[in-house]
């Protein structure tokens, strides 16, 4: 099957990717093209935004949680032999490891044999732009980058720019236009943990068009297209999933809640899960006829006055878990389970009290090994994770021992025979057994409340 795809790429955090790739995405559904959009590393934001274009979930590419055949797999099925724009993270070579390189947007690009388009602020530069655009094509021996366009860029300056690349580098580098200065009304704000999500901005779909209307004869479509119809084949290996028994689990979904892989749901359904959603901030209770529960993480922080008052959504979820129905609970769904968050009462499954740090506590990727068994799997299960948050709780849990790979360790969660909960966020096709292991507690307990 074809794969067009192109991997949209930035030379740091706030250089204008994300207005790109939404700009790029509402003009290729203009053209009446069916395309397809997935985001790089561990980030739940900008998929928001994605979203709100396409009107299709986007998914997650990233490579410390599955290895080079597996990632090929997942950007294959999610895009579907459509069109695909996947948006990077962070600056394009910006990851981990000794190198620095390790599990970047590069490394998505490189496993993938995705080519690439840099994403270059331009904001008071002209030929100094041609340095920066060098030194990333030069920075491997093969950068994958084929295409470049501007943002807060006028049209004077990229047509001597464009001129000016061509001249230097050829062929290497397809200039794909610019992005101009933008009105503060076209903006999209951020908060703490980067920018608000599409669903919080009420005129989000409009400012998009507005910034495609003006972006319709700055950007050259058809050449970004061209770049990523001469992506090469995709070559993987099917992964084998089991098939079990259908059943029905509980999803906390809105404003609150709403940070999950896409690609974990999507592995509990291909096992044979139906996903029920309900939401906490409108004191609904859980579905009926459901036989597990996931709360993910979000913003629970900035709801606390309406979570505290919808006791009917407290009370049934406090009522399930104890009754023994299974429960992965992270980061903000960890703090909802939670004695207190900043001073009002949650759901108080768990004893802990979680409160605002005033810093970033815990970032990045983690190795969770389990200390002792429960219902992700036996003791030495081992997990991927990734942390992300200002907030932190009076306990943390000590099931798993988190493990950086700067060698920095840490316990936390709480896993018991039925419950998963704290602040790192699973991505479970890292550890398909684990998945396993929760969906067969769901159709224990299932059965048990026929």
């Amino acid at each position: 099957m074809n794969n067009p795809r192109v991997l949209i790429a930035g030379t740091s955090s706030g250089c204008g990717k994300t207005t790109a790739v939404c700009t790029i995405l509402a003009l290729l559904k203009r053209r009446n093209i069916d395309v397809r959009a997935l985001k790089c590393g561990p980030d739940y934001l900008d998929p928001t935004f994605h979203e709100t274009v396409t009107g299709i979930p986007c998914a997650n590419l990233d490579p410390f949680f599955c290895e080079g055949d597996l990632l090929r797999y997942l950007l294959h099925e999610n895009a579907g032999g459509r069109l695909t724009i996947i948006e990077g993270v962070m600056g394009y070579y910006d990851g981990t490891g000794e190198s620095g390189t390790d599990n970047s947007s590069f490394t998505v690009a490189d496993r993938t044999q995705t080519p690439s388009v840099l994403v270059i602020d331009a904001k008071g530069a002209s030929a100094s732009l041609l340095a920066t655009l060098g030194g990333f094509l030069n920075y491997t021996d093969d950068s994958h980058i084929a295409g470049v366009l501007f943002s807060r860029m006028t049209a004077m300056n990229y047509a001597n720019v464009k001129r000016l690349i061509n001249n230097r580098f050829g062929a290497k580098i397809v200039p794909l236009g610019y992005i101009p200065e933008l009105p503060e009304e076209c903006r999209i704000p951020s908060r703490h943990l980067g920018l608000v999500s599409a669903q919080e901005i009420t005129d989000i779909t409009e400012r998009i068009d507005k910034i495609a209307d003006i972006c319709e004869n700055t950007l050259d479509i058809d050449g970004l297209a061209a770049i990523a119809d001469s992506a090469e084949e995709l070559k993987f290996t099917v992964p084998d999933i089991p098939k079990y028994p259908p059943v029905r689990i509980a999803i906390a979904k809105d404003r609150a809640f709403f940070f999950y892989y896409r690609d974990t749901l999507r592995l509990f359904e291909r096992m044979g899960a139906e996903f029920c959603e309900f939401s906490p901030l409108e004191d609904e209770p859980l579905p009926e006829g459901c036989a597990g529960l996931f709360l993910g993480g979000g913003y629970p922080e900035l709801y606390t006055d309406r979570l505290e008052k919808n006791t009917l959504t407290k009370d049934s979820i406090a009522a399930a878990i104890r009754s023994g129905m299974p429960v992965i609970a992270e980061c903000g769904g960890f703090q909802y389970l939670g004695k207190k968050l900043d001073g009002r009462s949650m759901c108080g499954v768990l004893p802990h009290e979680s409160a605002n740090a005033g810093k970033l506590v815990r970032f990045g990727y983690i190795t969770l090994h389990a200390n002792a068994g429960g219902v992700l799997g036996p003791a030495g299960t081992v997990l991927r994770g990734h942390e992300f948050h200002y907030y932190d709780s009076t306990e943390n849990g000590s099931s798993f021992t988190a493990v950086k790979q700067s060698g920095k360790q840490w316990d936390c969660a709480v896993m018991t025979d039925t419950m998963y909960a704290g602040y790192p966020h699973l991505y479970l096709w890292s550890a398909i057994p684990s998945a396993e292991a929760f969906y067969k507690k769901c159709l224990d307990y299932g059965r048990r409340n026929e």
